[in-house]
């Protein structure tokens, strides 16, 4: 059978770790920082567990990365 293919956009943006969670940046840092409060900024940093409905997801975008 011929290997499935990873969708570039998810490989980009998220990581699965060893235990198979999914990691991903923190929404809403892009830009228009100077609306938003000191404390959401200081949160923000690094990166987030996905919630399981949407790690499901994107481990079917990645599937040799499980």
């Amino acid at each position: 059978m011929p290997k499935m293919k990873t969708k570039s956009s998810a490989k980009k943006r998220f990581k699965v770790t060893a235990t198979g969670k999914v990691m991903a940046g923190q929404a809403g840092k892009r830009h228009g920082m100077i609306k938003r409060t000191n404390k959401f900024l200081r949160n923000a940093r690094g990166t987030n567990e996905l919630s399981a409905p949407d790690a499901k997801i994107v481990k079917g975008y990645m599937p040799y990365d499980r």
